[in-house]
């Protein structure tokens, strides 16, 4: 067989790609077990029981949180609350940090390596590989958020002793929907990550540098969070991904207000579209 017709287009039609699922399983084990990944969990874990202790050496002496954030404030007593307080102070810099380290070495990490040329000339496909990534990201944001938000139920109970759920506005919930709030504010939170992580998968996809992403990730969310808190600016905060994130709290308000939450959804969504077009776009054209 000469060069020429290993080299045919139609020869190369007539390769079968490897199997979606078993390509999809591959990485997941990979980026699951991987020593980062697991550390940052760790330390996601911290957050939750972190704040369980402080409820509880506040609640000893009966001492309210003055000055702090109303989800803070309404801590004590109240552990249904502690998850959604986890996944509060764990958006704005935690959460975006293990996301866009996962997205950075999704990409730009193998192609330091040199694994990522095998990778585009194996029969997977481009897009078929994006997608592949992409889940992968996608898990460990889920399993990022989950971990707040079931240790922060867990702390909760145990460090208050109760299940009873007690809305920022006064109302009392059952244990039920209390746990429902959760879950969906944790499918917010996922939500918010996953855009940027689809943000952090098209810078990977830009460089061979896994740190640079890291860099340019979290130095792009500082710069939102900063503008966002500019009154003059209010025309540009719709654009901004950061913009809404601390409407969490309006998930524990009873009625809940889902305004700002769609919003932000909204906003999520099309930071996703975009990442995710930029990503396919410039996988299409990389050689390495």
């Amino acid at each position: 067989m000469t060069t020429a017709s290993i080299a045919s287009p139609d020869l190369l039609e007539k390769t079968p790609k490897a199997p979606l699922g078993r390509l999809l399983r591959s990485e997941l084990r990979w980026v699951l077990r991987r020593p980062r990944t697991l550390a940052a969990f760790g330390v996601l874990a911290l957050v939750p029981i972190g704040l369980g202790v402080l409820m509880s050496m506040l609640d000893i002496g009966g001492t309210p949180v003055v000055g702090g954030p109303p989800m803070l404030a309404s801590l004590l007593g109240n552990g249904m609350v502690l998850p959604l307080a986890a996944m509060s102070m764990a958006m704005p810099l935690l959460l975006p940090m293990v996301i866009s380290m996962t997205a950075a070495d999704a990409i730009a990490g193998e192609s330091s390596h040199g694994t990522l040329r095998g990778l585009l000339i194996a029969p997977i496909g481009r897009t078929r590989l994006v997608v592949v990534k992409t889940v992968g990201v996608a898990a460990v944001s889920a399993i990022a958020v989950a971990v707040l938000a079931v240790l922060g139920i867990t702390a909760g109970v145990v460090f208050t002793g109760t299940t009873e759920f007690t809305s920022i506005s006064g109302t009392a919930l059952s244990f039920g929907e209390g746990a429902g709030r959760v879950g969906l504010a944790a499918a917010w939170v996922w939500l918010q990550m996953f855009a940027v992580a689809a943000i952090a998968l098209a810078l990977s996809s830009l460089t061979d540098h896994p740190l640079v992403v890291l860099a340019v990730m979290m130095g792009t969310l500082i710069v939102f969070a900063v503008l966002g808190g500019i009154a003059d600016l209010s025309w540009l905060h719709p654009m901004l991904l950061t913009t809404g994130w601390m409407s969490l709290i309006d998930v524990i308000r009873d009625p809940m207000e889902t305004a700002a939450l769609t919003e932000g959804a909204a906003r999520a969504l099309c930071y996703i579209v975009i990442g995710l077009s930029a990503t396919v776009a410039r996988m299409a054209t990389k050689d390495s």
